[in-house]
């Protein structure tokens, strides 16, 4: 196995977060990713850093007028006459859920504040001077670990952060600013006949699933908790099986508040069968821990060993992985499900 990880993915360090109608304390915090580096450290795995691919990785997925905004947002808001301390919106313009487009046109305007609220979808993705590059290091370890894949390794994790799957296409939401395995799918593609997104973060994949909507040589699978009860509320489930080419080729898999180990697992196995069903070649696992029962985001009992099971249940498909790192914010415990996870997919 191959790991990657930069280490200006932890430069990024916000400062609040909307929660329950008040900016809180952010909970995706830099020593996130000591933890996880000290569980690679445990299983003997050389973390590797990835090359410098510039955007290009990044413009397979996203327009580049949303990239532009990204980069140049943190600098043109500090020139402001009077501002916070990272750039949030104020604005949210009405999208219309239209499932036939994979994005929206630019911005009409090129003014700060509006197109602040054109790509931010929520309050919980504030940009500070380190943002852009902490998240475009981070598709850069997504595509060094794709491209692992792609030379022949079976198993190949990518210490992302910032997170990827709320990134839409053109709009950063929970965390989320790039999709990084969106990102990995599509260079995967570039060997690959069939590629698939297993998604087994607490939260729906919503970004990765409007991105591959549309398609059926990527499919879509997201275990998470009921969308009915819990962020991103608005999709997630089981109605959403595609559009146009990609009918069939997205697959939600809701699980009940308060639930516990068995449905997870349940709901991981059931995904492993669809991705095999595809006859998927090579596969992207969006692996987050924030289903934890300790994780201060959770809605339901997922223990640490639950996590062994459900790389051992990931192992049984018998394809090539690439592991990308989602959410997970209980720092006590993100180590130990990672060091459980890959242990049982390198034993299977």
């Amino acid at each position: 196995m191959r790991a990657f990880y930069h280490p200006d993915q932890a430069l990024h360090s916000p400062q609040q977060f909307m929660r329950y109608g008040v900016l809180a304390d952010p909970t995706d915090i830099p020593v996130r990713t000591e933890k996880l580096l000290g569980a690679l450290a445990r299983l003997g795995v050389n973390v590797e850093t990835p090359p410098d691919f510039g955007r290009a990785p990044a413009e397979a997925i996203h327009p580049v007028h949303y990239l532009d905004y990204l980069e140049t947002a943190y600098q043109r808001w500090l020139e402001l006459p009077s501002h916070g301390p990272e750039v949030l919106p104020n604005t949210f313009p009405y999208w219309n859920g239209d499932p036939s487009k994979d994005s929206r046109p630019p911005c009409p305007t090129d003014q700060l504040l509006a197109q602040t609220g054109y790509y931010l979808g929520d309050l919980a993705v504030p940009i500070s001077e380190f943002t852009y590059q902490s998240a475009l290091r981070s598709t850069h370890t997504a595509t060094a670990a794709a491209d692992a894949v792609i030379a022949g390794e079976k198993i190949a994790y990518a210490l992302c952060r910032p997170s990827g799957h709320h990134c839409r296409a053109d709009r950063a939401t929970g965390f989320c600013y790039m999709n990084n395995s969106a990102i990995a799918a599509q260079r995967l593609r570039s060997k690959f006949g069939k590629v698939a997104v297993l998604d087994i973060d607490a939260h729906h994949g919503d970004g990765t699933q409007e991105i591959f909507y549309r398609r059926k040589d990527v499919m879509t699978v997201s275990v998470h908790v009921d969308t009915d009860y819990y962020n991103p509320f608005f999709t997630g489930r089981p109605h959403e099986t595609g559009y146009g080419e990609g009918e069939g080729f997205n697959l939600n898999i809701p699980l009940a508040p308060h639930s516990g180990n068995e449905a997870f697992l349940a709901g991981v196995e059931r995904g492993v069968e669809a991705v095999k069903a595809h006859g998927t070649e090579a596969l992207v696992l969006a692996l987050g821990y924030d289903t934890h029962v300790e994780d201060p985001l959770s809605l339901v009992k997922v223990t640490t060993e639950a996590f062994g099971a459900a790389g051992k249940a990931v192992a049984s498909a018998g394809i090539p992985v690439v592991v990308v790192q989602e959410g997970g914010y209980q720092i006590t415990v993100i180590g130990d499900c990672l060091e459980a996870f890959l242990s049982e997919l390198q034993a299977g």
